[in-house]
């Protein structure tokens, strides 16, 4: 499960924001929700597909229909490829699902090839190669689907590969008429050959199943055997005809995939299976590659997640050893990506209690026998590593994002295998970063609570030049939030922020809308921009407080923070939101006490039902797309801090809301999509059911074919003016 940016304005293509910081207007133009989501994104629509070409001499992007070729040198950009000659290589229509998982899970438009001299497009699984030189597209490949098709180039550029009905696909590009070869082909859908299944994809941050050998002669790939996954149907019943698309979906307790990693031939031909000591149907491969042509790495997962280990493994003998292992007495970080090359393999893991950088030494020339040792905890202190974006064996060095010096904020940094660290970036707020392969020079997407984000161009070293730039933003009049720090019922530090309307001087004039995610794995409270601002600052223009506050359970702050949520899925965090709750209202007496209200999406939605059935102070709620009974949801997510239905019955009792759905106090409204793959629309259903045999009202809205992100300028426009009135009905009047 990961956060939903509740009011993200990006479509597919465009993942960068960009706006200067603008005072606010003495008599700003009022917003509306018409103005927030009706006429696409306010500050415009931001360049997308961000992509340096191999050799480091081209920086490009998508924007208004073309792509763009941003000089590294000049800084200068000129249009690569036309809207015209774009609009024959891209396009199509896809499906509600297929379009939010190219933007929910970063599925790339198109590719550079290894010569920077050819890009390949994926124009809704119909592959084309473009050359530069002289204009000209070919189409080399069909993939049959608009997402998660995995389109690569071998290292040499001699193939393209991709997945084909649920298999691996190679075409040999210099080969007479390109025919495509089923290297690895799928003999029925419940066995996946390279592809990424639904669970793997959200809950491992798994990309990509497949990996080319570095003399481009092999692949090596995951098997998902998937037959014994239990199958959710997701429904249309917009055709007059319903139909039902079967997602497989382990639920908590549920059989896992089998999983094993096999090698193939680029030309086709038997599949050498790697032989990985782990409990088929429970444990997980959620990385693997190759440390040279004739060895692969693979880390595997146990099904509780406290126990993480690397093998070595020779795929021509079908052998493996284990060369490392980490392990947690109640779960262990969710990032596990993993480097392993020239001797050395580096990762991040929080053993001292932060999550931090490790470098391993192994012998390179005794793969089929070396242990890796400890080299050196790379960074240390009281902070926490997050991205990882480039490691340069060659020069022994790493960076990285994180957030020394402020919990609120993240830097990027560059340390030697040595430990010698260097910051890269520079001003307040929030950098995330884009390293040119070849290093020196990065892209920057910077902002701040209040700056929107900018994009730069960048070199190591020397100033950064934006290059791109949005529409102005000071007729909106954003006013910056309060940031708030409380100490929880432990003495932990919470960080918190309030806006309130611009003008309420009067004792308990004002109702206060608690609007918190609060679940694990995401931090919110961050001096960084957010969309949602937007919103926030309409209710407030609308007579409402809204109040943001991180409990224990969320990251950024430690493993001590982050394993608060280990079999505690409410209490501890409500606690912590109550805690902050008082001490607002404590400190802010035009703030109602009698008229909370509290609304939430995905995990936040949950913690609206739950806070609603838990208390009886808050007079309003709306929960979207909420997990009402954890057993519904899937196994991954679920066990990390559950564990398995049988282990920890009591939690997943007395944590589901679906059973304490009977103690609901306040008017709720309930939304859910009916196409949502993530969170089912069974789970508001349950809880519906116990609200009927309950004789408890309720307010529900369904969006017909929508996934968990409810996406589209229409259905957003309804559904936050849903939430306008939900509030504005239910909470704004006074208790009398």
């Amino acid at each position: 499960m990961k956060r939903l940016d509740i009011c993200s304005l990006s479509s597919s293509l465009a993942v960068l924001l960009l706006a200067a910081a603008m005072p606010a207007q003495e008599n700003p133009k009022p917003l509306t929700v018409e103005t927030i989501f009706s006429h696409g994104p306010v500050i415009g629509t931001p360049p997308g597909g961000l992509a340096w070409s191999p050799d480091g001499q081209h920086l490009t992007y998508l924007d208004g229909g073309e792509l763009i070729d941003l000089d590294p040198g000049s800084g200068k950009p000129h249009v690569l490829v036309s809207r015209a000659k774009l609009a024959t290589l891209t396009g199509g229509k896809a499906s509600e699902q297929d379009r939010d998982h190219r933007e929910r899970y970063g599925m790339a438009n198109y590719l550079w090839a290894p010569d920077s001299k050819h890009l390949m497009f994926d124009s809704n699984g119909s592959l084309w190669i473009y050359d530069l030189s002289n204009g000209t597209g070919v189409d080399v490949g069909l993939s049959g689907e608009s997402s998660g098709d995995d389109p690569k180039f071998s290292p040499n550029g001699e193939y393209v590969s991709f997945i084909r009905n649920h298999g691996l696909a190679v075409v040999p590009l210099r080969q007479p008429g390109t025919p495509t070869v089923n290297v690895a082909g799928a003999p029925n859908p419940t066995i996946l050959n390279g592809e990424v299944d639904w669970v793997y994809r959200e809950e491992l941050d798994t990309k990509s199943n497949y990996f080319w050998s570095p003399d481009s002669k092999s692949l090596a790939f995951l098997q998902m055997m998937e037959e014994n996954v239990p199958e959710y149907p997701i429904t249309d019943w917009i055709p007059t005809h319903a139909t039902v698309n079967k997602q497989r979906y382990p639920q908590p307790g549920d059989l896992n995939p089998d999983v094993r990693v096999g090698v193939v031939s680029a030309k086709g031909g038997k599949v050498s299976w790697v032989h990985v000591p782990i409990e088929q149907g429970q444990d997980y491969i959620p990385r693997f590659g190759w440390i040279d042509r004739k060895t692969l790495w693979v880390e595997t997962l146990s099904r509780d997640q406290k126990h993480r280990k690397i093998y070595f493994a020779d795929p021509g003998m079908g052998t493996a050893h284990s060369v490392l292992e980490i392990s947690d007495e109640k779960f262990l970080n969710e990032n596990f990506d993993v480097f392993v090359a020239d001797g050395f393999i580096v990762l991040t893991d929080w053993t001292d209690g932060h999550n931090q950088l490790y470098l391993y030494k192994y012998n390179q020339g005794k793969t089929d026998s070396t242990n890796a040792e400890l080299e050196k905890q790379v960074t240390k202190g009281d902070f926490e590593v997050g991205d990882v974006y480039r490691i340069d064996p060659s020069r022994k060095e790493i960076y990285y994002a994180s957030n020394e010096g402020s919990a609120l904020e993240q830097q990027v940094w560059r340390v030697t295998f040595d430990g010698e660290r260097k910051q890269l970036t520079t001003g307040e707020g929030n950098h995330e970063v884009d390293f040119s392969p070849l290093g020196g020079k990065f892209t920057d997407k910077y902002s701040s609570r209040m700056e929107p984000p900018v994009l730069e161009l960048c070199a190591i070293g020397a100033k950064c030049a934006v290059f791109w730039a949005s529409r102005a933003i000071e007729s909106l009049g954003l006013r910056a939030p309060e940031q708030l720090e409380v100490k929880a019922h432990d003495g932990t530090t919470l960080y918190a922020t309030l806006l309130l309307p611009a003008n309420a001087p009067s004792a308990a004039s004002v109702p206060l809308i608690v609007n918190p995610y609060g679940g694990p794995a995401v931090q919110t409270v961050l001096n960084r921009w957010s969309d949602a601002l937007l919103f926030d600052e309409l209710l407030a223009q609308h007579g409402f407080a809204v109040l943001h506050a991180d409990n224990r359970g969320m990251s950024g702050r430690g493993r001590e923070f982050a394993q608060a949520a280990y079999h505690n899925l409410g209490p501890v965090q409500l606690q912590d939101q109550l805690t902050v709750v008082d001490a607002v209202l404590a400190k802010n007496p035009q703030l109602d006490a009698k008229r909370l209200g509290w609304w939430g999406w995905s995990w936040g939605g949950t913690f609206t039902l739950y806070a609603m059935t838990h208390s009886d102070r808050f007079r309003a709620g709306v929960a979207v797309a909420p997990v009402t009974d954890w057993r519904d949801y899937d196994s991954i997510y679920t066990e990390r801090y559950m564990s398995r239905p049988m282990d920890f019955p009591e939690g997943y009792q007395n944590f589901s809301v679906v059973n304490s759905a009977a103690n609901l106090k306040g008017r709720l409204l309930l939304v859910h999509g009916t196409g949502d793959d993530n969170v089912h629309i069974e789970n508001t259903v349950q809880f519906v059911q116990k609200l009927i045999e309950a004789e408890i009202p309720y307010d529900l809205q369904i969006y017909p074919r929508k996934t968990h992100s409810i996406s589209g300028a229409d259905v957003r426009t309804h559904l936050f003016s849903r939430i306008l009135a939900q509030f504005e009905q239910y909470l704004k009047p006074p208790v009398q």
